[in-house]
């Protein structure tokens, strides 16, 4: 059977119904229609029926463009992370979305994937879609891009790093006191000699670990070698390399300390296939790392998005203070694998 062919410019979904679809099937007035559809009194129960009918039979769907524009504001928040994927940002994002719904807003949310450049045409996008507030996981460390939307009322809340170069209120961890707690217990527990493997260095969290990392062993007397450290992208084959070769030598480490929980698996990994016991701690916490026993220091990913949406809509429902900063406290979290003693 041949198949009629379809005029380029036609459209093989066909056009939304509009209230005066509504209207003519319900055989009521437009005015009637948008009563109905705003919650609005003046309708009868009858009419409301017949106008609810009409509505269910077409599909109508409210836009809510002309609302937009009459109220300025759009009832929607944006969210950039820095990766989707990452298990620290499920809860966090959850969070967001859940103080979002409470006030009736919708939550968009995206990935910069530690892009500075990505990060900046992403939370433009969505201050182009008149998105009322955002909040944002920084990759780059200059944020004066954003300063005209700031002015023109978008609320923005920065969470897990700082800002970079601009006034705005954001919602921290304790990197720094969680890394100086994690190490300071494989002291505790006889270590001299511990590695620390994290992220990039221009990223804030990782320095503020590695500092935390250096007071507590400062604390302890303990002077740093500087093959004990490394810096860099957590992909798998540079934190193994990195891990295998302050395990290896004459004097290896005899404990490591993991800067995040991407970094933390490949170093489940690397000391799995080692031939003696290596004492581990590692910053985030991971999937069956309770299973693992993996001693941990656990951040409360759900508490830091909460608290930075919280934030964000006293900021749209008025609050007109100085920035803030919020540093939430990590925990230790103890399993078995950072109270090993040295080998």
């Amino acid at each position: 059977m041949a198949e009629t062919a379809r005029h380029p410019s036609e459209s093989r979904y066909g056009n939304r119904p509009t209230m005066k679809d509504v209207a003519a099937r319900a055989g009521v007035g437009l005015k009637t229609v948008s009563r109905v559809v705003n919650s609005e009194p003046g309708v009868t129960p009858d009419t409301e029926r017949r106008v609810q009918e009409a509505i269910e039979a077409l599909g109508f769907r409210r836009n809510d463009s002309a609302r937009v524009l009459r109220k300025g504001r759009t009832a929607s928040i944006g969210l950039v992370l820095e990766d989707l994927a990452d298990p620290f940002y499920g809860p966090l994002s959850r969070a967001v979305e859940e103080v979002a719904r409470a006030h009736g807003a919708l939550l968009i949310n995206g990935s910069s994937a530690e892009d500075p450049e990505r990060e900046q045409e992403l939370v433009l996008a969505l201050c182009a879609r008149r998105v009322d507030g955002l909040i944002v996981i920084p990759a780059g460390d200059d944020h004066r891009y954003l300063e005209p939307e700031m002015k023109a009322g978008i609320a923005t809340v920065f969470v897990d790093r700082p800002a970079g170069r601009v006034d705005a209120d954001m919602v921290l961890s304790d990197s720094f006191g969680g890394a100086r707690a994690g190490v300071a217990h494989l002291v505790a527990h006889g270590h001299r000699r511990i590695g620390f493997v994290g992220d990039q260095p221009r990223i804030h969290t990782a320095t503020e670990r590695l500092r935390g990392y250096h007071a507590a062993l400062a604390d302890a007397g303990i002077t740093v070698e500087d093959s004990w450290v490394s810096l860099g992208p957590t992909d798998p084959a540079r934190v193994r390399a990195a891990a295998e070769t302050m395990l290896a030598g004459p004097e290896p480490v005899t404990a490591l300390f993991s800067g995040n929980n991407r970094v933390t698996v490949t170093a489940v990994r690397v000391l799995a296939e080692c031939d003696r016991r290596i004492a581990l701690v590692g910053f985030d916490d991971i999937e069956l790392a309770d299973l693992l026993g993996i001693t941990v220091i656990s951040q409360d990913a759900a508490a830091v998005g909460r608290t930075a949406a919280e934030h964000l809509f006293r900021r749209l429902d008025g609050a007109a203070h100085a920035p803030v900063r919020v540093e939430l406290p990590t925990r230790l979290v103890p399993r078995g694998s950072g109270e090993l003693p040295p080998a």
